[in-house]
């Protein structure tokens, strides 16, 4: 069990330690110095200057340790005036020590006058000089005063000078990478905090327009508004459809969320990539028919199997064919190619279709973001939330790999994944 330590006990052995260094300091200086300006004093001169010189200092070590525990400083309501009081209390020392000195050396009245006229003329020098140093350690400690005070009430831009190299210097540049840090935090909680508020209208109209027509198409089949056979056929399948709309958006949003909290929990094994790529596209191919679109896929001789997820990948490559497909005219092709790169391995999706916009590419794998065009319904009645692309770079940035796109309106898009080699 750890008992607390006496303070008294602590502050005895500084002191004891202080008085040691203080004679140590003494005879050092009676050893070395007195033979080579005094020349050989006797016995009797040594060891009174030693004790003189040991005592004038033991005193200061006690006066010093008096007004710390009395926080004599403390009172001072100023650093300034802190400053100039350690300043005339080193020079009041220092008086005593040379008045006593010059005593105790016999000296003579106009020499001892001399002497004195000396010190307070350097006793003068030497509080000035203090005091212009005083203000400019002052000055700066109030700049990160003030500085702090303007973050307090919420200034988010502040930032003090940095002047010279010491801790004061060091104190504000730590303030103001603080500061700055303060603000990155601010401005991306204002960020969060806007994508919820768009993630709630977002979530709440894309729920609400398939629940809407089903309610519809519900209505219309149970009141028997519709009585031939093909078009009650007609409005299941719709209806059908609007389900896998919701239950899409409702996985999109699980999915987001896990990847949000961390979750993603990736099964990688070695893949054989050009087994993975060929059956994505086999899976494809009747919609890219359908669409008139031709599909084709290249791997690069030499890549073998690729320590990944699968079924994640998988749905990577599904996701962009798909997209590539929907927005690639009839007559139109989409190109699968794998290929090795100096970060791993690169998977491009190129198709000849209509192109992302200009000002649509810096956005286009942010969260519910949907250009004009992916806006409208597609041909076969699915509609984009706009969280496709979103998960995908998600599940890219999972492996430890990196996602991008290029493109020309009208001269059609490349998306670039690059995933670890091994």
């Amino acid at each position: 069990m750890n008992t607390p330590r006496l303070w008294w006990l602590d502050d005895l052995r500084r002191m004891v330690v202080m008085l040691a260094i203080v004679w140590a300091l003494a005879w050092g200086v009676l050893a070395l110095m007195v033979p080579l300006m005094l020349g050989s004093p006797d016995d009797a001169d040594r060891q009174q200057l030693l004790m003189y010189i040991g005592g004038f200092g033991s005193a200061t070590v006690l006066l010093a340790y008096a007004a710390y525990r009395l926080g004599l400083i403390y009172r001072l309501r100023r650093l300034r005036y802190i400053l100039l009081f350690t300043t005339a209390l080193t020079i009041l020392l220092f008086f005593a020590n040379v008045f006593s000195t010059a005593r105790l050396m016999f000296i003579s009245e106009h020499d001892y006058g001399v002497t004195v006229i000396l010190l307070i003329f350097a006793a003068g020098t030497a509080l000035g000089f203090g005091g212009f140093i005083a203000n400019a350690l002052t000055e700066r400690i109030s700049q990160v005063a003030e500085g702090a005070r303007k973050l307090s009430q919420g200034d988010l831009t502040v930032q003090v000078p940095v002047k010279g190299n010491d801790e004061l210097a060091e104190l504000a540049t730590t303030f103001n990478s603080m500061v700055s840090r303060l603000a990155a935090a601010d401005s991306e909680r204002r960020a969060l905090e806007q994508t919820r508020r768009d993630l709630i209208a977002w979530v709440s109209h894309d729920l609400r327009t398939p629940l809407s027509a089903l309610r519809l198409l519900m209505s219309a089949l149970n009141d028997d508004v519709v009585e031939d056979a093909a078009t009650r056929q007609r409005y299941a399948r719709t209806a059908l459809r609007e389900i896998d709309n919701l239950s899409q958006l409702i996985n999109d949003l699980f999915e987001l969320a896990q990847m949000d909290a961390g979750r993603i929990e990736l099964l990688k094994e070695a893949t054989p990539l050009s087994d993975l790529l060929s059956d994505t596209l086999s899976s494809l191919m009747p919609v890219a028919a359908e669409a008139g679109v031709q599909l084709s896929g290249e791997v690069q001789p030499g890549i073998g199997l690729v320590k990944l997820d699968p079924q994640k990948i998988g749905r990577v490559l599904t996701n962009l064919i798909s997209n590539s497909v929907r927005h690639t005219p009839a007559g139109g092709m989409v190109k699968v190619e794998a290929r090795r790169s100096a970060n791993g391995i690169e998977i491009l999706v190129r198709d000849n279709g209509e192109g992302i916009p200009a000002a649509d590419l810096p956005h286009i794998f942010d969260r519910f973001y949907r250009g004009e065009p992916a806006r409208m319904r597609d041909k076969d009645g699915q509609r984009g939330a706009g969280l496709g692309l979103a998960i995908v770079r998600g599940l890219v940035e999972a492996h430890g790999g990196q996602i991008k796109v290029e493109s020309q309106p009208g001269q059609g898009s490349t998306f670039s994944i690059v995933v670890p080699g091994t």
